[in-house]
């Protein structure tokens, strides 16, 4: 609950701001592609858990409003791999940014010390579970 309180506080902000109606799913997806270069539909709606035509309807809309294009594969002339533009690039570092904020918040809550602790916590949680977790939705 908590993790879906700050993602709505930060929605919040980014929709202040005047920004697309960006959802969740959106979000996983500029993670997704962050530093990827040979992302298809088709790894995008595995990493996503839905169909590839959800998966190509969420590339369609950030494609629209510019933060997605969908460029030749290096190696198959059939098929076409997803990659973020500079304005999607630049919207995750701002997004980083405002997540920071939230997270401040947090810290002016419970303390900056307790939320070290609290992230030190559930990296060993993560860690024992066998490592990095999925980013990706729960559906």
């Amino acid at each position: 609950m908590a993790y879906r309180a700050m993602t709505e506080e930060l929605h919040a902000v980014l929709a202040a701001e005047g920004r697309e109606p960006l959802r969740p799913a959106h979000g996983y997806t500029f993670r997704f592609l962050l530093d990827r270069d040979d992302v298809s539909i088709v790894d995008l709606a595995a990493h996503l858990g839905v169909t590839k035509q959800a998966a190509s309807k969420i590339v369609a809309e950030l494609e629209g409003w510019g933060y997605v294009d969908r460029r030749p594969h290096p190696t198959d002339g059939r098929s076409r791999v997803l990659g973020l533009t500079p304005k999607g690039r630049s919207y995750v570092d701002h997004a980083n940014e405002q997540w920071a904020l939230v997270e401040d918040r947090w810290a002016e809550l419970i303390g900056a010390d307790r939320l070290e602790a609290l992230r030190n916590d559930l990296r060993a949680y993560v860690e024992a579970s066998g490592g990095r977790a999925a980013l990706r939705p729960v559906w």
